[in-house]
């Protein structure tokens, strides 16, 4: 593990003196994943191809911040996420965000059953979402970031965020059972 840390700090360091060859290989090693994270925020290829793009030119010209305070895909991909979230912002599109105060904490689940879903069912379910309940489910469940993160990067109420969440949840188990049947009548 040690060597492969080492490997990317001479990758880095050779990126923040403007070695090319150094850029494109980080690109390489990035670039898969960070587009992964493009494209279930803006549920367009196209779009997240550009915020990819976009988001590495950002990381680039502010290479010379990073301190390896935190790991550089961590950096990396807070720089993605609030990329996809600008250009989110720039359409000015309406998130449809309910500022009621839900209690998350009475919210019953029912955790007994959970079938087996590809990835592919779940990603398909979630591009149906309306586009702040799929950024929300995308940040929380995906991206590993708590409520309040996503509070605080949306600006948006820690209680707003939950409810989202909960929705975009309900939403996705409703389309799954639509297209799974009795298998979803167990959960």
């Amino acid at each position: 593990m040690r060597q492969k840390e080492h490997i990317h700090k001479k990758i880095i360091e050779a990126s923040k003196k403007g070695d090319n060859r150094a850029r494109y290989e980080l690109y390489g090693l990035y670039s898969k994943a960070m587009f992964n994270i493009c494209y279930r925020m803006m549920n367009n290829r196209e779009e997240a191809e550009d915020m990819l793009q976009e988001a590495f030119t950002q990381a680039f010209t502010k290479l010379e911040s990073f301190r390896y305070e935190s790991n550089f895909g961590s950096w990396l991909k807070r720089i993605v996420v609030n990329t996809c979230i600008n250009a989110i912002n720039k359409r000015k599109v309406d998130l449809t965000y309910c500022e009621e105060i839900y209690d998350y904490d009475s919210e019953e689940e029912n955790n007994e059953y959970e079938p087996e879903y590809t990835i592919a069912n779940i990603t398909q379910a979630m591009e149906q979402l309306p586009e702040g309940g799929r950024m929300i489910f995308s940040l929380y469940l995906l991206e590993g970031y708590d409520h309040g993160e996503i509070a605080q990067i949306l600006k948006i109420k820690e209680s707003t965020s939950k409810t989202q969440f909960m929705r975009a949840k309900r939403r996705v188990v409703e389309l799954l059972k639509q297209t799974h049947g009795d298998a979803m009548d167990k959960i």
